[in-house]
């Protein structure tokens, strides 16, 4: 054996505690975590009192709940764990359900960042891609990364005429509930043009995601239905595990829903819905993309500006995880990197033909 194989790795792991009333899931957890030489479990808690102590003690960079703790439930540890930690990233872990859903809503609303979808014993798979998902967000929301100068990024050109956009496409994926509501309460209403959105959100969540975008913006949202019709006005979602394209139909164009395969582990995915909006609309798209783990959207952005449609993205300080932004910004896609409620007035004047 080498000496560098004999040598300790000097890479900083990322920290996590897990609040979790399952000893059978606290068990599985604990496993995954310690074959991944990237993490470090620094506590497993059963109890939300003791999951308190433990994250003030502690200081973890990522922190896992279970939103069915018993006694104080995951929702009401929550602000308990943000005081006694404020730096932790917080993922709320809960059931496959509309009760389990408006959990996961109300906890990301009180500050948790990102939410999964535990595991249902009766789905073949489900607990791999649990593990998976699972060891993906704690990675990327653990890791501290500088800010890459903006000076670095090759933005695109803005094109010499611009046409006012006929569609609005959005994908969002960790942090993106949040990072959505803000970017669209100060636009919403005043866009006449259909607005479709991908947010990465299991079966079962994205009907109260909905009803959530809805109660921010004051504009009518819902789970797109096969075949709908893009109407002026509507705000459509991508319903979880389901992807979201465009469709020319006689009556114009309209919405198709299917359970394809996925797409770099993506149901829905942004790219398929962007490329399909590049083909039906061509140079009157306008995409955004969002803060998100992974490069979904990329490729679709490259489908948009290669039909004359523009992207903007989010930029890395105010993102939670800058991967899918990110991606498309080091690609050259994008027309400009901004915060997101600069963000929000640039799409506008996209959406009305103005320049940028």
């Amino acid at each position: 054996m080498s000496a560098a194989a004999l040598k300790p790795s000097t890479e900083r792991r990322v920290r996590v505690l897990i609040a979790d009333h399952s000893a059978i899931v606290r068990g599985f957890m604990r496993r995954w975590i310690e074959d991944d030489h990237r993490i470090e479990l620094v506590k497993a808690c059963g109890q939300s009192g003791e999951a308190i102590v433990e994250t003030g003690r502690l200081h973890p960079d990522v922190i896992v709940l279970d939103a069915d703790m018993p006694g104080m439930d995951g929702l009401s540890t929550l602000p308990h764990m943000r005081k006694a930690a404020p730096h932790a990233r917080i993922v709320i872990a809960s059931v496959l359900s509309p009760v389990g859903a408006a959990a996961a809503m109300k906890a990301l609303g009180a500050g948790a960042c990102d939410f999964i979808a535990k595991p249902e014993a009766s789905a073949v798979g489900s607990v791999e891609t649990y593990r998976r998902e699972l060891i993906e967000k704690i990675i990327a929301l653990g890791e501290r990364h500088a800010l890459l100068p903006q000076s670095s990024i090759s933005l695109r050109r803005r094109p010499q005429t611009c046409c006012p956009g006929s569609l609005l496409v959005i994908a969002a994926a960790t942090g993106g509930p949040a990072a959505l509501q803000t970017f669209l309460t100060p636009i919403a209403r005043r866009i006449e043009a259909p607005i479709l959105i991908v947010q990465h959100m299991p079966a079962k969540f994205t009907p109260a995601f909905a009803e959530k975008l809805e109660q921010a913006t004051g504009k009518h949202c819902r789970e797109a239905r096969d075949g709908d019709t893009l109407a002026p006005g509507a705000m459509l979602l991508a319903p979880g595990d389901h992807h979201l394209r465009v469709a020319r139909c006689p009556a114009g164009r309209m919405v198709h829903i299917d359970k394809g395969e996925p797409v770099h582990f993506c149901r829905p995915a942004a790219d398929l819905l962007f490329e399909s909006a590049a083909a039906a609309f061509g140079p009157r798209v306008v995409g955004v993309v969002l803060t998100g783990i992974g490069r979904d959207g990329c490729e679709g952005s490259a489908r948009i500006v290669a039909a004359g449609g523009r992207v903007i993205v989010q930029d890395e300080a105010t993102s939670v995880v800058w991967g899918m932004p990110g991606a498309v910004a080091m690609a050259g896609h994008a027309e400009a990197v901004k915060p997101l409620r600069d963000l929000s007035s640039l799409a506008l004047k996209m959406m009305n033909g103005d320049g940028a």
